[in-house]
C-alpha cells in the first residue's frame, strides 16, 4: 500500500490525498458504528432516535452512555457496544495517524540511505 524505503517519499499532493482517504475511511467507520449503535439502542431499549444517537455517540466518544439500560438485552448490547466502541476508537486513531507516522519514518530512512 505504501512505498517502500527504497523509493523516495511521495509528493505532498499525493500524501495529502492519502491522508484524506484515511480520514474518509475513519469517518465511514465511525458513521457505520454510530448507525449500528443507534439501531441497537432503538431495538433493545426502545429509545427514540435522538436518545439512541446521544448514547451511541457518547460511547464512541469514550464518555459512556447517558441513559442506563433497563432491559437484559439492552444491558448486554450496551456492554458489547462499549467494548466495540473502545476498539473503534483505537482503529480510528491508527487509521488517521498511519500515513503521517509512515511519512515521518520514511523520511528518516530515506535520508539514511542517501
Amino acid at each position: 500500500m505504501y512505498e517502500s524505503k527504497t523509493h523516495p517519499p511521495i509528493p505532498r499532493e499525493l500524501f495529502l490525498k492519502r491522508v484524506l482517504l484515511h480520514v474518509a475511511g475513519a469517518a465511514l467507520l465511525l458513521f457505520g458504528s454510530l448507525m449500528c449503535g443507534m439501531a441497537g439502542y432503538e431495538y433493545y431499549e426502545g429509545l427514540p432516535w435522538r436518545d439512541a444517537f446521544l448514547n451511541s455517540a457518547m460511547l464512541l466518544g469514550g464518555m459512556g452512555p447517558v441513559d442506563a439500560p433497563r432491559t437484559d438485552g439492552g444491558k448486554l448490547f450496551a456492554g458489547l457496544y462499549a467494548l466495540y466502541a473502545g476498539l473503534v476508537f483505537l482503529i480510528v486513531v491508527a487509521l488517521i495517524f498511519a500515513p503521517i507516522v509512515h511519512r515521518i519514518m520514511h523520511r528518516f530512512h530515506w535520508q539514511e540511505d542517501q
